[in-house]
Order: C-alpha cells, then structure tokens, then sequence
C-alpha cells in the first residue's frame, strides 16, 4: 500500500499557526487603524506593533523568555491587550488572573501557574501585599499605571510598564517556534476543590479566532462583525481571553476601544462618543446597561451585544430588543476556547413573531465551524433532533482545551470518552439550534419528573416587576426536591409570590411546564440581590447552602 502523505519540497516552509500570524495583515493592510483606551488615548496598529516589540525586550531584560509565565491584573486595557500578543509571540505563557477571586485563589493560582512575573494594576496592590509572604513562584512585580503617582509599596518592583517601554527596543524579533506551546492559561472556579488551570496553544487560539470569525462574520446582515465594526470588549480580558473576540478584531483589523474599569454611565459614554457597534458581556452587565439607559435619549440601535456567561432571559432580550440593540447569545465553557456555539438567525429565516424570533436570539444557538456538536444519552447514543430530547452537549473540535494543568483524573474526566463533556442539558431541534435546559448539576429532580431551573426562571422573569430570578432544588422529604425561588425586584415593584405561583400555575394549565415545576409560596424568596460568582454567573452553590 502506497504512503499517501504530501511530499513536500525541501525548501518548503512548514508555516506554524502562532499568535503573531493573526497580525501580519492587520498591520500590513490596516496601520493606521486605531485602539483607544478610555476615549483618552489613542494610537495606531502600527504603534501597537512597535509597542508589542517593546514589551517582549522589556520582558526578556527581566529574564521573562520562552517556557515562562507572565501575570497580568489589570482592568480592560491597551497594555492588556499588548500582553495578549507580546506575551505568547515571545514563547512566554500570559497567564489572565482572575483579579475577582478571594486573595487565597489569587495567591494559589499564581503559585500552581508558576508566574515569573506580574504585571499589576495599582488597584491590586493591596491584594498582592497582602499574600506577598505566601508567593513561593517568586515573581518580578511591573506596575501598569494609568499616569497616577506610583502608591507607597513594599513590593520589591522590577519597574513601570511605561518606563520601562520606553528604555526598551520595538524591534524584539519574535521567531517561529512550535505551534503547540503554551500560549495561555487562566483558572476556572467550580462548586468544590481549587481553581482548574485551563491551558491553550497557539495552534488553538489560532483555530479558534479563524473558526469564531467564519461563524461570525459570514451572515449577511444582523448579528454578525464585520471590517467596518467598532469593538468593544465589556466582558473582563481575564475571562476566557475576553471570549476570544480581541483576537478576532485585532486580525480583521477593527477599530477598538478598551473601556477599562466597568461603570455603566462610563460605558454608554464610551459607546456613543466613539460609535462602538459591537460588544458582548453577560446578562448581569445588560441589565445594568438598560438601567443607566433609562430615561436617557441615547440611542442604542446598532450596537450589536452578543450575550454569554449565563443564559440570555427572555424578558431581558425583550428590553435590550425594545433599544434598538442586535442582542443575541453565544454558548461556551472556559474549557471550549470559548466559542462553540451562536444564536445568529439563519439567512431567509423569517421568525413568525417576535415571541419566535426571542427564543431564536435567546437560544444555544448553532455549532459555528469546525465543532463536532452532540447531544447524548448517558450511553453516548445521539437523541432525535426533536427540540424534546434531553440530553448532555458533548464536542469535539481543533481549538477545546486538552486537560487541567497538573489535573490529570479531572483532565480524563473532562473528555471522557474522547469527547469534551460540558455537563450542560440540552435538546436540538431540526434547525440545528440548541437549547440549554439546565446543568446536569442543576436539574430538579421531583415527583419523579425533571425541572429544568433555567425554564422556570425565564417564566418568574416575565412576572411585570421581577428584574431578576434563581431557581434551585432543596431537599423535600416527600418528593426528593422541590423548587425554590430566589426573587429580586425591580425598583418600586410590589410583586408578590402568589402573583408568581399564579403566572406558574398558568403555564402549568396550559402543558408548558409540568405542575411539579411550580414552588410553593413560602419556597418563593424576595433578595436584594442575586449572589454572582467571580465572572458574572448566578452562584447557585451560595443560594444552596443559604437555602441549607
């Protein structure tokens, strides 16, 4: 039998798929484009590069260089989005910090990443004197400051990120290397146990960016980027690489915004003085949008938001569509790249009404390209693409993370099988779209019927005056779990909980959920506020043990 491999040439260069690559034409084709941090300073792609330049000789003179880890906490910036090329183009790992967790996750995930340096906003000064004496990584400290005098520190710093720029050569040569190193690492929060360390390639980032931007950019028209696109980021850069979108903007060579620190007047400010169209967060940083919008004449149309994080509520799809904002959802995990999944309505699809089009835009959404995209029984068997078939989203695809650093039973865990396993419960109906009904965590178990606590949390948010809403299962001693209701209201709203049983027990009448769905008054709680975790999720492991 015949080797049916390609004989290449001896000359024939094997190009690897590096970080850099997503720059060459950007610079090339769109120099003078500009990034501004803030509406406060501006420069061009082609200064970025020379800056980039920069802070790879600033690093290497610290003794930063292939293999090793740099630390970045800092708000949402132009030096973070330096790091996120200069870092990984130099054969360094840039490590995201979540800068939300306690100061023991901090500490522990700077030490289990090993980081040899950390560039630190002075916001977090406190955070790292605090754990100074427990850092066995020994790390050099930059400070990124924002032109403010440098604070009274006892933290040994290696220098000043602008100074020490400035002393440093834009000409760094960032050479090939192999597409497979590290190129970064963040950490993931679950219910029990330390943050999990989730490592990407090049060659995944890469892959990743190219698959995001087919999906993204292909429609013709609505909820899609495109070239002449002003970007946005309101999703934190130590999130999952900001969803990997800074990527995706800076390789078609977009015009960018960085907003830094979040504060919604600050945000809509940004929005409308520097025309930004497109963004994406989470539905707790859209709720507090459309709040600070509130009785303002700004307009809102043509700013597409995609929504991630959690899942898009009707209602609050209902509101952002009701400001003329392209609001769809995008579904990934941190361990996913993140995107695999987007909730863009098909080419000639026409929704009935504007009830079909909001399960659209709230929706799972499709596999964008590349992703092998299953909805499985507990036997790996696909289930009928029926919009009723409940089953765990399990992938495949170039760009998904291959395991937990230094986790090897959670790594094997994790792709099971040999597919990635998500632990979301979903069903796939004949258009391909998915829709997440829970986590396998999450489902209600009761009365011998499952519950999905994502479903009735949508329905309490259509209650008029209901702003937000968390559903979970306490223990029940006569059927096994019940639904219990975490309720805030909007501001002035007199809602009451037999107003929510009422609305329930309608669509428990009308077939749409089953009776055993509704809680009972007292299991129906009025907060003040939804407890979230570090990047914006409802912490539902909080509501239990306060439920406890």
């Amino acid at each position: 039998m015949q080797d049916n491999l390609i004989t290449a040439a001896q000359s024939a260069y094997a190009y690897p798929l590096l970080v850099k690559q997503l720059l060459i034409n950007s610079v090339s084709l769109y120099g003078d484009q500009e990034i501004s941090y803030r509406g406060q300073m501006r420069y061009t792609f082609r200064d970025f590069r020379g800056r980039i330049g920069q802070l790879a000789s600033a690093l290497t003179a610290l003794g930063a260089g292939h293999g090793t880890t740099v630390a970045v906490m800092d708000w949402d910036s132009h030096r973070y989005l330096e790091c996120y090329f200069g870092v990984p183009m130099m054969g360094a790992t840039l490590f995201t910090v979540n800068v939300r967790l306690s100061p023991q996750q901090i500490l522990y995930t700077l030490n289990d990443a090993g980081a040899d340096v950390v560039l630190f906003h002075p916001d977090f000064a406190p955070v790292l004197e605090q754990i100074r004496g427990e850092l066995t990584c020994n790390p050099r400290f930059v400070l990124m400051a924002d032109g403010q005098d440098a604070p009274a520190l006892t933290l040994p710093l290696a220098g000043e990120y602008e100074a020490l720029l400035d002393d440093a050569s834009p000409d760094f040569e960032f050479r090939d290397f192999d597409e497979n190193t590290k190129a970064a690492t963040f950490y993931t929060t679950g219910t029990t146990g330390d943050p999990k360390g989730v490592c990407y390639s090049h060659r995944e980032i890469v892959l990743h960016t190219l698959a995001s931007a087919t999906s993204l950019c292909s429609p013709r028209e609505g909820q899609r980027m495109h070239r002449e696109d002003v970007y946005m980021p309101i999703t934190p850069m130590f999130h999952v690489l900001a969803w990997g979108i800074p990527y995706i903007a800076m390789m078609l060579g977009l015009r960018t915004v960085l907003p830094g620190r979040y504060a919604p007047d600050a945000l809509l400010k940004l929005r409308e003085t520097e025309k930004v169209t497109f963004s994406h967060c989470v539905p707790t940083i859209l709720q507090m949008l459309l709040q600070s919008a509130q009785g303002s004449a700004q307009d809102l149309s043509g700013w597409k938001i995609i929504i991630g994080g959690s899942a898009l509520p009707p209602a609050l799809c209902e509101a952002a569509l009701a400001r003329g904002i392209d609001i769809f959802a995008g579904y990934g995990m941190s361990e996913t790249g993140p995107i695999v999944s987007l909730a863009q309505i098909p080419p000639g699809c026409t929704p009935r009404d504007r009830a079909e089009e909001v399960r659209m835009r709230c929706s799972t959404g499709r596999p964008v390209t590349l992703v092998d995209y299953r909805i499985v029984s507990e036997d790996m068997q696909d289930l009928p693409r029926d919009g009723k078939s409940r089953g765990e989203i399990v992938l495949r695809a170039p760009f998904l993370t291959k395991g937990y650093f230094g986790k090897p039973q959670a790594s094997e865990d994790l792709w099971s099988g040999g597919f990635l396993h998500t632990q979301d419960v979903a069903v796939m109906g004949e258009d391909g779209f998915v829709q997440i009904v829970d986590r396998i965590k999450d489902v209600i178990k009761t009365g011998g019927e499952w519950v999905s606590s994502i479903e009735v949390e949508n329905l309490i948010t259509e209650v008029p005056g209901v702003q937000e809403c968390a559903v979970i299962g306490v223990p029940d001693a006569k059927w096994g779990e019940r639904p219990m209701a975490f309720v805030v209201r909007k501001a002035g709203a007199e809602v009451k909980a037999e107003q929510i049983r009422d609305q329930l027990m309608a669509h428990a009448d009308s077939r749409r959920i089953s009776k055993y769905a509704v809680p009972e008054a007292e299991r129906i709680t009025f907060i003040e506020a939804i407890p979230k975790t570090s990047v914006g999720k409802i912490n539902k492991k909080q509501l239990r043990e306060d439920a406890a």
